[in-house]
């Protein structure tokens, strides 16, 4: 009897890796497409540092050039920052395939996605490769930074990683308790040898 389960589930690991993977780049493409997309039309229609009302004072865009990471912080790093997005971007592609859950798939692609994009913009923009501009420009009432739609990304994958963690749901997807079932089906098989001794 174990032999079948632990075969199918055997057979069944490579598709989940499969989708997992599949999920991931699906989400980093997507939020890397509409990051880059968006920001293209800010530059192509917006002028820097005029805001434009969206919801009154509440939601504005305000199109700036962020030479530093969040709140403007290290702006005379930039070139330290687009080391540590490529590292950031390595390490994503390197561990993908150890990823089964797709909420951690969906997550690390948000995370890829977000990092990609803001990736782009300190190697390909002014002033020069590797010491771009990140261009924000979304900006919320009383919210202290204006910010862009690969930032929200990745606020919002650290979002899911504290739920995840939270909620004790590991890269697999699977409870740790789930090595239990294997013993389980295993126990059936144990008393038919002493039924058969004592007849």
């Amino acid at each position: 009897m174990p032999e079948p389960t632990s075969t199918a589930t055997t057979a069944s690991a490579p598709r989940v890796r499969i989708l997992a993977l599949v999920v991931l780049a699906i989400v980093a493409v997507c939020v890397y497409a509409l990051d880059q997309f968006t920001k293209f039309l800010v530059v192509e229609n917006l002028t820097e540092r005029e805001p434009v009302e969206v919801i009154g004072q509440f939601l504005q865009f305000y199109f700036v050039k962020n030479a530093g990471a969040a709140f403007s912080l290290g702006s005379g790093s930039t070139w330290i920052f687009a080391i540590i997005a490529s590292a950031v971007a390595i390490f994503i592609v390197v561990f993908a395939p150890r990823i089964r859950s797709l909420a951690w798939a969906a997550l690390f692609g948000l995370l890829l996605g977000g990092n990609l994009g803001n990736l782009t913009d300190r190697l390909f923009r002014e002033p020069g490769f590797g010491v771009g501009h990140v261009i924000d420009f979304i900006q919320v009432q009383y919210f202290p930074a204006i910010f862009n739609v690969a930032d929200m990304a990745i606020v919002a994958s650290m979002g899911i990683f504290i739920i995840l963690t939270v909620r004790g749901i590991p890269l697999s997807g699977k409870p740790a308790t789930d090595g239990t079932p294997d013993e389980t089906v295993e126990s059936p098989s144990e008393p038919q040898n002493p039924t058969k001794d004592a007849a």
